[in-house]
This record gives structure tokens, C-alpha cells and sequence, in this order.
């Protein structure tokens, strides 16, 4: 931890549809920052202007209304360290561009894409460094003339961080303590482009990091390969002091097998890889999001907060407001974390569970109203609060309890044939005749009065309470039959009744 007011960023890149894997990062992001009363930052790191995919952004804006995930400042939230993306502030970068080649730790390099190329065809492992720089072409072997010469006229170049060989870089990782790496190993990076006048990624996320006055650069493992050059950065500007502290988060893993998780996985398994839904603009694919899946935002955020980190125990369930009590991030874990989806699954049941009837039948009668169905909304929550621990999803309610608002037009035969007998119109006949002269229609009242009538004419229960359900439902299936019965209400009820017994067979 650091003296400085803590503030982190996301940082996404505009190319498509957020990962979810990028979504875990925000939230770790977003939990550190409320539990130091520190700022979380949006920034949109887009200078990868051939990568540039319209709606991206506000695609990303959106995900995180959807989650619940506020930012504090950055892109669409203002603040007093914008422009907040990044090819917004091209002039910014230049100034440190030209200080870096002024200061000789930086050179213009003028080889072009087929120069590098049979460089590379030439050389196994071709790394354009300290051992190679002076073999190519670029101001350290150029005559400064040719070099005028070649600026005057336009020639695209780029500028490269120039790393002196066989250093030990250090990088102080939270997570993972001290890695040390040999300066040798790293290639002289590009950090800016002529040819769209705009940083790499290295370049950009530096600066912005020291002027946006980061103290914690939290973000996945797979960058952990780039922290030694901005390790380098930072001397380079001499900003030694005003480094964040870094810490890389575990990869998120394939469901089955080795390997860091994919699209691909999550179309073979059959599982949303993105927040909300995405068409893919050049080849249009479409890919279901978790939104669209019907997920529970806070069920998504509880699943994602346990991938990689842990409170200790074998709790599972928590809400933002637990989260934000008890995350820790030394207690998140180096290792990489299998993405288990039917996890996720898991606990969107438990949150349907959990959510009040009136919640769910909030988001139930939407899908009511679609099948045109005009049902009061006392209805909805009720059966609501009869069916919703049989299923993991809203949008599964309605195949689940559908009888409810509709009547049965047809009767599943193989209910008809084990449950309706010979004896089962006249049985249900004298049923129907005693349920209408109930002017008590409760649930107990029902019950109480039917059970002693089956008590009394010596009728068997099961195959009673079997032909009520095969003419109130039209199948197998429901909650207890009284309960059932009590909200169709007595009208509803004998209608069905008479018609189901004019239907099956005799």
C-alpha cells in the first residue's frame, strides 16, 4: 500500500465486445477503491485506431449500468484529469515522445513492414534490441542529413524505447512479490506510430497512469509481461516515485482442459463469454450476453468476485455490500481459476431464491404480458412465490407454471393414460360438484373438506389428487394441488374440471 490516495482504473480498448474476464478485473478494481475511500477511473484506451469498433464504447458503458459497477470519474463521469480517452490527448503524448528523444532514450526507426519482415524470416527469434538496432534502419545508425531528410519528405517511422542490455528490472508485484527480470529479454518496444500520430499501448497507459495520479494498477495476469517496461518507463521520466504499485490478477481458465478461457469454450459449452449481447459489426455473429441470458446482475458479480479470490472460509454467498466489507486483495489467489459456469448458474438460483417474490414477478411479468396475457400483478407474484425455487432462471418460469394464466387444450398422454382411469369421470364429477358448493375457497378449507369427502366414500388419494391435477393442468406437474386450485380461483377451476371430464376418455 502506498502513502497516496488510492485511485485505479479500468482501462478497456473500444475493439468489440468486454470479456468477462475484463469485468472481474473492474470489480476487484472497484471493491479496492471503495474499501480505501479511493477514486475508480474509467479511461478508454483507444489508440489503436485500426482496431476502433463503433458502439464498443458505449457498449462498455452500458455493461456496467447493467452490473451496478459505478465509476467516480473518466469517460461519461467528467473529472479534473481528462480528457479521459486517450485519442483525445495526442498532443499530450507527443510532449513525451519528444522528451524521450531528447533525452537519447528513445530513437525514430524508419524500416519498414518488409524490411522487419525478412529480418525476422533471416533470424530465428528475431527481437529488435540492444544486439540489433544498429544492423536496421533508424536515427542511431542513419546520418542525422538522411534522417532530416527522410522526416522533410514524410517517410512513416516510429519511435522505439531504447532498453540498455542486462539490466535487472524489478518489478514489486502485490500478489506475487518480488519478479525480477534481465533488461535483455525485453525488445526496444514502439511506443509511438507517424503514420496516425498516436502511442502504442505502452506509451500511453504510463503517462496516463502519472498524470491521472494512479496509485494502483490493478489488472489481469496476462500483462504482467509488459510490467517491466513500464517499470522502465517510469525511470526514464524519472517518475521512480510516483509508481503504482502493481498487482496482477490470476487468468481465468477453461472450463475442461488447460489453457486461458475463450470464446471459443464458451460457445462449444454453451455459456455467455460477454455482459450483454454483441453483434460482431464486419461478420455480424451474434453472441448472447449474461443480460440477455437472463442472469441477475448481483448472482454475476457474487460468481465473479470468487474467481480468484477467496474470504477464508466456505462462505459463498455475497452481496456488494459484503464484498465491499471483506475483499481483501492479498487473499486473491497467484494461481489461475477454472471458470466453472454452472457455478454461475448455481448462483443465479440462489439469488432468485433470495430476491423477494415481488422482485422476481417485477421481471415475470414482462414475459406474462408478452404471451398477451392480462394478469393482475397479485397473480404473477403469487404463483411466483410458489414456483421460482424450481428453476434457476426467470425467463424459465413461464414453461414452469404457464397453466397458471392459460388453460390446458390438450392433455399429455402418458399422464392420461397412468393417471386417468375408468373410475376417474365419475370420481371427478362428484369432486366438481363439491368444490362449487364451497363458499370457503381457501387453500386449508379445501383441503380439509375434499380429503374428508375422499375419506369418506373410501376413494384412494393418489389417484384422486392425480386426475385433479391431469384437469386443472393438463399434465403431471405443478405445486400442491390446493394451491394450484385456490389460484385459479373456484370459477376457473370448475370450468377446467368440466371440460377435462367431457374431453378424456370414459
Amino acid at each position: 500500500m502506498t502513502d497516496r490516495d488510492v485511485r485505479v482504473r479500468f482501462a478497456p480498448s473500444p475493439t468489440g465486445a468486454l470479456h468477462i474476464g475484463g469485468v472481474r478485473t473492474a470489480l476487484f478494481n472497484y471493491l479496492f477503491a471503495r474499501q480505501h475511500g479511493g477514486t475508480f477511473i474509467l479511461r478508454i484506451e483507444d489508440t489503436d485506431s485500426t482496431r476502433f469498433v463503433p458502439g464498443a464504447e458505449e457498449y462498455i458503458l452500458e455493461s456496467f449500468r447493467w452490473l451496478g459497477i459505478p465509476f467516480d470519474e473518466g469517460v461519461g463521469f467528467g473529472g479534473e484529469y481528462g480528457p479521459y480517452r486517450q485519442s483525445e490527448r495526442r498532443d499530450i503524448y507527443r510532449e513525451y515522445v519528444d522528451q524521450l528523444l531528447a533525452d537519447g532514450k528513445a530513437y525514430l526507426a524508419f524500416d519498414t513492414p518488409q524490411e522487419l519482415n525478412d529480418r525476422r524470416a533471416a533470424i530465428p527469434n528475431f527481437q529488435y534490441d540492444a544486439s540489433t538496432r544498429l544492423s536496421m534502419r533508424n536515427s542511431l545508425t542513419l546520418p542525422p542529413e538522411e534522417v532530416d531528410a527522410l522526416l522533410a519528405v514524410g517517410a512513416q517511422y516510429v519511435v522505439r524505447f531504447k532498453i540498455d542490455p542486462d539490466r535487472s528490472v524489478t518489478v514489486n508485484d502485490l500478489l506475487r512479490g518480488e519478479v525480477v527480470v534481465n533488461s535483455s529479454t525485453l525488445d526496444d518496444k514502439v511506443l509511438y506510430k507517424s503514420a496516425d500520430q498516436l502511442p502504442t499501448y505502452h506509451l500511453a497507459n504510463i503517462v496516463d497512469d502519472h498524470l491521472m495520479k494512479i496509485s494502483h494498477v490493478i489488472r489481469g495476469e496476462e500483462w504482467l509481461p509488459s510490467a517491466p517496461l513500464h517499470v522502465l518507463l517510469y525511470q526514464a521520466f524519472g517518475w521512480e516515485d510516483t509508481m503504482p504499485a502493481f498487482a496482477h490478477l490470476s487468468l481465468l481458465l477453461k472450463p475442461e482442459g488447460n489453457g486461458k478461457l475463450s470464446k471459443r469454450d464458451a460457445d462449444r459449452l454453451g455459456f455467455p463469454i460477454f455482459p450483454l449481447s454483441w453483434t460482431d459489426p464486419k461478420t455480424g455473429e451474434q453472441s448472447v450476453g449474461y443480460r440477455e441470458a437472463d442472469y441477475l446482475p448481483d448472482a454475476l458479480i457474487n460468481f465473479l468476485a470468487l474467481l480468484g479470490w477467496s474470504p477464508g472460509d466456505d462462505r459463498e454467498i455475497f452481496g456488494m455490500d459484503d464484498l465491499l466489507r471483506e475483499f481483501d486483495l492479498s487473499h486473491c489467489s497467484r494461481a489461475g481459476v477454472k471458470f466453472n459456469y454452472q457455478k454461475a448458474v448455481w448462483f443465479n438460483h440462489e439469488y432468485m431464491l433470495m430476491k423477494s417474490d415481488e422482485e422476481i414477478a417485477r421481471l415475470f411479468a414482462p414475459i406474462v404480458a408478452e404471451q398477451g396475457i392480462d394478469a393482475s400483478f397479485e397473480k404473477i407474484r403469487t404463483v411466483v412465490g410458489m414456483m421460482k425455487n424450481r428453476v434457476n432462471f426467470v425467463k424459465e418460469l413461464w414453461e414452469l407454471c404457464s397453466f397458471f394464466f392459460v388453460a390446458p387444450e390438450t392433455y399429455d398422454e402418458k399422464t392420461v393414460k397412468k393417471r386417468w382411469k375408468a373410475d376417474s369421470p365419475e370420481q371427478m364429477t362428484e369432486l366438481m360438484e363439491l368444490l362449487a358448493g364451497l363458499d370457503d375457497f381457501s387453500i386449508e378449507h379445501q383441503e380439509q373438506v375434499v380429503m374428508a369427502w375422499i375419506a369418506d366414500r373410501g376413494y384412494h388419494s393418489g389417484n384422486i389428487m392425480n386426475a385433479f391435477r391431469l384437469t386443472l393442468v393438463g399434465e403431471g406437474k405443478g405445486p400442491h394441488m390446493f394451491d394450484i386450485s385456490w389460484v385459479l380461483g373456484k370459477e376457473e377451476t370448475l370450468k377446467r374440471m368440466k371440460r377435462a371430464i367431457a374431453v378424456l376418455p370414459h
